[in-house]
């Protein structure tokens, strides 16, 4: 693991006990629903398929584990322990059967096209190398796979990026997190094809379904 990944790793190792407390007036508006809609889409992904296996990539704090479908095998992975450690807990209150592993998105300990499903949420803001962890994506992800994506990203429009980028350092020395990665230029570059697109808070709030 190298330097940068440690310390955002720590940074979200501390802040991991009151993490949900932090984001709770953002869950309860408009978050709780864009998660809601990404699964119903997830779910009837894996409707069309038999023997499921999906991936939460970056699962954090298990914010999605309420939403998972029924009946599919589901992987979840997160680099920091202590994330996990609240996943953990939210899991067996729900009664829910994940496999939780501690794992850097940046270098996966998967085979190839294992996953017919990935999921994403607000996780490549914290990636330090972002396209080598959407290149892993790609890689663990079958050629008839989906990658679903709810991310937050630096917008288009200025004077809107230029702010964002003039603020980038307080959220990335509170939490690790960069509120200006140029997220979609990224996935070009990992190669990953977007087959949809909806932008859910001007272009900033993005809602993405990808192929490998």
């Amino acid at each position: 693991m190298s330097k940068k990944t440690d310390k955002i790793k720590h940074r979200y190792n501390r802040i991991a006990p009151i993490y949900d407390k932090l984001e709770a007036m953002m869950e309860k508006g408009r978050m709780g629903d864009w998660r809601q809609k990404l699964w119903q889409q997830v779910e009837a992904i894996a409707k069309e398929k038999e023997g499921v296996r999906l991936l939460e990539a970056g699962i954090g704090t298990g914010k999605n584990i309420p939403y998972y479908p029924e009946d599919i095998e589901v992987y979840g992975v997160d680099f920091s322990d202590k994330m996990l450690a609240e996943a953990k807990k939210r899991a067996e209150e729900l009664n829910v059967e994940i496999k939780l592993q501690e794992m850097d998105i940046q270098q996966l300990d998967f085979p190839d096209n294992y996953f017919d499903i990935i999921v994403t949420s607000c996780v490549f803001c914290s990636v330090p190398a972002p396209v080598q962890g959407l290149k892993e994506l790609k890689r663990v992800c079958k050629d008839n796979g989906r990658i679903l994506m709810l991310e937050h990203m630096r917008s288009q429009k200025e004077p809107l990026g230029y702010l964002m980028d003039s603020m980038n350092w307080i959220s990335l020395l509170t939490w690790g997190a960069n509120i200006n990665r140029e997220t979609i230029k990224n996935i070009n570059k990992a190669g990953l094809e977007i087959i949809k697109e909806e932008n859910l808070l001007l272009d900033v709030v993005k809602e993405l379904i990808l192929c490998p």
